[in-house]
């Protein structure tokens, strides 16, 4: 039987499964990048377990995670979200996701990737962090605090320190996976 981080614990298939082939893997595709921070900002003040259940009705609601398409949604689109179940029918997060895919499409531009432009803020590896427990995990770190600052400051929304944590967390920025799951050692030389 594998150990895996406490926070999966005697979950659902589909969670177990996101910690083990997911989670804290190094991403380097932007439209990946892009449907990360539309997850987790469509999670600020809800569990991941009901945004993991959501996933593929924001597939199909945001265009396959295509920042491009998204950018150009207008108040009729925002309007048809909001009756959409599959999603989380929130307006302002509906309307922070358009925005957030301009402001995307305007980092590509400017740093030729998302991905170049992200990597940034951990000087381009992953910080392999040496947890024991899930309660030595803090939920914001100065790296969180200078992205989250500089994401603000290009004009996204739903994008506070704690949401970008577990942005870099669910990307690879960070390796947070406790010392004692089989996860850590895979992904610590990735």
């Amino acid at each position: 039987m594998k150990t895996r981080c406490a926070w999966c614990a005697n979950s659902f298939d589909e969670y177990v499964r996101y910690h083990d082939e997911e989670w804290g893997v190094p991403v380097h595709e932007d439209q990946k990048h892009f449907e990360f921070l539309v997850l987790e900002s469509a999670q600020a003040g809800l569990s991941w377990a009901t945004i993991l259940k959501k996933r593929e009705g924001y597939r199909k609601a945001f265009a396959g995670f295509n920042p491009r398409i998204v950018s150009e949604y207008g108040s009729g689109m925002v309007e048809d979200l909001l009756q959409d179940a599959s999603i989380i029918r929130n307006r302002a997060k509906i309307e922070a996701t358009i925005n957030n895919a301009g402001r995307f499409l305007e980092v590509q531009k400017e740093f030729g990737s998302f991905d170049n432009y992200i990597w940034r803020f951990v000087g381009g590896k992953p910080i392999i962090n040496s947890w024991k427990t899930m309660g030595e995990v803090p939920v914001t770190t100065k790296e969180s605090d200078e992205l989250s600052k500089d994401l603000k400051k290009r004009g996204f929304k739903f994008v506070g320190s704690t949401t970008i944590y577990a942005h870099m967390q669910a990307i690879g920025l960070v390796n947070d996976h406790t010392t004692d799951c089989f996860r850590y050692e895979e992904l610590k030389n990735k």
